[in-house]
C-alpha cells in the first residue's frame, strides 16, 4: 500500500509529461514549418497561393476535428483517443518527410491534422483526472501553458536551425523518434478508463454536421488572408458554414444521444471561460505573427534575429506560469489571477502599438514582451482552469475539446482578421501618401491597438460574468426552550 502511495505522484508526473510533450510536438509542428516554407516551395515546387494549403491543410483538419475528438475521448476513454492521435501524427510526420510532390505534403499535413487533434482535444481532461485538487491543477495547467504558449516562439528559433542543418524534410521527421518514445511511455504509464459507451452520444449525423461545419468555418477565416481569393465565394462557404452548425445545433436539442449535450452550456464559467479564450488567443496569436513582422519588415531583423527577440515572452510566460500562478491562485483565487493577467497583456499590447518607425528593441518592445508574458503566464492557466473546472466531470473529454476548439478558433479568427486590418490600414497610408515604412508601422500598430481591444473585452467579460457565487447566509440558531 505505502509503495502504491510513493509511486502514484511518479506515474502522475511520467503522465503529466507524456501528454505536454504530445502538446508540444503540436505547437512547434506549427512554426518550425512556417520557418521551413521557403525550402519546401523551392523543392517541391508549390505556387506561391499552393504554399498557404501547407498551413491550412493541417488547420483545418485539425480545428474541424477537435471537438469531436474530445466527445470521443468522454465516450471510448481518453487513453485511446489519445494513443490514436499520437500514432496518426507521427506516421503522418514520416508521409511528409518524404514527400516528394506537392500533393503528397498537403496529404501528409492533412493526416498531422487529424492526429493532432485526436491527441489535443483529450490532454485537458486528462490532465484534470489526473490532478483534481485546484493548487495541484493550476501548477499542471501552468506547465500546459507555458509548453502551449511558449512553444511557438521557440518553434521559431529551432524551424531556423533544423532547416538548415537537416533541410525541410528535418522539420516533419524530427517527430518521429519523439512521437516513438512518446508512445511507449503512454502505453505504459497513462490510466486507461472504459468511457461512457457510444449509447450515450454516438450521434453519427450531428458529427457530421459539426465537423463539416467547422472546418468549412476554418476554411473561411483563412481564405480572408488569401489576397487571391474570391470574395463572394469565401462569404459563401462561411453562410454554409454557419448554417451547418446552426443544424448541428438544432439536432443536439433534440436527439436523445446528443454529441454536445446542451447542458454543459448551463454553466455560466464554461461559457464565459471559452469566450475569453477565444479574445486572448485571438490577441495573442495575432501579435506573434504580426510582431515578427514588424521585427523584420520595419526595424530590419532577419529570421534567427526575430526568433531571439521573442525568447523573453515564453521565459518571463513560463516562470509565471510554472512557479507564480498556482501559489497566486491558491491564495487570491483564479478569478482575480485571471483579472490580473488579463490587464497585463492588454496594457502590454496596447503600449507595443506606440513602437515607432526607427524604435530601439530595448526600448520599445522588450518591455512589452516581459509585460506580455507575465500577463499570459497569468491569464491563460487561470482561464483554462476555470472552463475545466465549470464542467461535470463527465464532460471532461468535451471540455476539453470545446476549450481546444476555442484556442484553434481564436487563434484562426485573429490572425486573418488582424494581419487583414494591418495589410488594409497600411494600403490606405500608402495611397495618403505615407513612406512604406511609415505605412507598414501604420498598420501594424492599429493591429496592436485592436488586439488589445480584444483582451480588454476578455477582462470585462470576466469581471462580469464569472463572479463568484454568493455565499448561502448561515441559518439561525434555535436555542430549544429549557
Amino acid at each position: 500500500m505505502t509503495q502504491n502511495a510513493s509511486q502514484q505522484p511518479r506515474r502522475r508526473g511520467l503522465s503529466l509529461g507524456v501528454l505536454v510533450t504530445m502538446q508540444l510536438m503540436v505547437v512547434l509542428d506549427g512554426t518550425v514549418v512556417t520557418v521551413a516554407l521557403p525550402s519546401i516551395q523551392d523543392e517541391l515546387g508549390f505556387s506561391p497561393s499552393g504554399l498557404a494549403w501547407v498551413v491550412n491543410s493541417y488547420l483545418i483538419a485539425f480545428a474541424g476535428l477537435l471537438f469531436l475528438s474530445g466527445r470521443l475521448g468522454d465516450l471510448i476513454g481518453g487513453k485511446k483517443v489519445f494513443l490514436a492521435g499520437l500514432i496518426t501524427f507521427t506516421a503522418a510526420s514520416v508521409l511528409c518527410g518524404v514527400a516528394v510532390d506537392p500533393a503528397m505534403l498537403v496529404v501528409g499535413r492533412f493526416a498531422q491534422g487529424v492526429g493532432g487533434a485526436l491527441s489535443s482535444a483529450v490532454i485537458l481532461g486528462m490532465i484534470a483526472g489526473l490532478y483534481p485538487r485546484p493548487g495541484e491543477q493550476a501548477r499542471a495547467m501552468g506547465i500546459y501553458s507555458f509548453v502551449s504558449a511558449g512553444g511557438g516562439a521557440i518553434g521559431l528559433i529551432a524551424g531556423g536551425v533544423i532547416t538548415r542543418t537537416l533541410g525541410w524534410e528535418g522539420a516533419f521527421l524530427v517527430n518521429v523518434p519523439i512521437g516513438v518514445v512518446t508512445l511507449v511511455l503512454a502505453v505504459r504509464v497513462l490510466a486507461d478508463s472504459p468511457g461512457l459507451g457510444f449509447r450515450r452520444g454516438a450521434d453519427l449525423l450531428g458529427a457530421v454536421l459539426v465537423t463539416a461545419g467547422l472546418s468549412l468555418g476554418v476554411y473561411s477565416i483563412v481564405q480572408l488572408a488569401e489576397p487571391t481569393s474570391s470574395t463572394g465565394t469565401t462569404l459563401g462557404c462561411a453562410v454554409v458554414a454557419v448554417a451547418l452548425v446552426a443544424a448541428f445545433l438544432v439536432r443536439q436539442a433534440k436527439t436523445a444521444t446528443p454529441l454536445l449535450p446542451l447542458r454543459i452550456f448551463r454553466s455560466r464559467q464554461l461559457s464565459a471561460a471559452n469566450v475569453i479564450v477565444v479574445l486572448v488567443f485571438a490577441a495573442g496569436f495575432g501579435f506573434q505573427f504580426l510582431n515578427a513582422l514588424y521585427l523584420q519588415r520595419v526595424l530590419g531583423f532577419d529570421s534567427l534575429q526575430t526568433g531571439l527577440a521573442f525568447v523573453p515572452a515564453p521565459v518571463t510566460l513560463g516562470t509565471v506560469s510554472l512557479f507564480f500562478a498556482a501559489r497566486l491562485t491558491d491564495r487570491f483565487g483564479a478569478r482575480k489571477v485571471l483579472l490580473t493577467g488579463l490587464f497585463a497583456l492588454g496594457s502590454g499590447l496596447a503600449l507595443l502599438s506606440r513602437a515607432p518607425v526607427g524604435g530601439d528593441y530595448f526600448a520599445d518592445v522588450l518591455p512589452t514582451l516581459f509585460l506580455m508574458g507575465a500577463g499570459m503566464g497569468l491569464a491563460i492557466p487561470a482561464v483554462i482552469t476555470m472552463a475545466m473546472s465549470g464542467a461535470d466531470p463527465r464532460d471532461a473529454g468535451l471540455a476539453s475539446g470545446l476549450n481546444n476548439t476555442a484556442q484553434q478558433a481564436g487563434a484562426a479568427v485573429g490572425l486573418a482578421t488582424l494581419a487583414t486590418l494591418a495589410a488594409g490600414h497600411t494600403d490606405t497610408r500608402l495611397q495618403a501618401g505615407a513612406d512604406a515604412l511609415s505605412a507598414l508601422r501604420d498598420g501594424y500598430s492599429m493591429s496592436f491597438l485592436l488586439s488589445a481591444g480584444f483582451v480588454f473585452a476578455g477582462l470585462v467579460i470576466a469581471f462580469v460574468a464569472l463572479r463568484p457565487a454568493p455565499k448561502p447566509e448561515p441559518e439561525p440558531v434555535v436555542e430549544a426552550a429549557s
